[in-house]
């Protein structure tokens, strides 16, 4: 698997774009695995550090949270 499509890579912290569609624990998320694209939609497998289970969303539901922040 290539990861020259994702923007984000294994290990990084993202955080979920807001949406009403979807219930989501509020806060970070870390990038625990990258998926196979199919076309032109990278999708990620994340992990909350309030949840127990992953997450699979596509990376426009993600934006990157800066280190300083973190």
């Amino acid at each position: 698997m290539s990861d020259r499509l994702h923007q984000f890579k294994v290990g990084e912290w993202v955080d979920i774009v807001p949406s009403t569609l979807r219930s989501a624990a509020p806060g970070r998320y870390r990038i625990v695995r990258l998926i196979p694209c199919d076309a032109d939609n990278p999708r990620y497998c994340i992990r909350s550090e309030q949840e127990k289970y992953d997450r699979v969303l596509p990376e426009h539901d993600l934006r990157r949270i800066e280190e300083a922040i973190v």
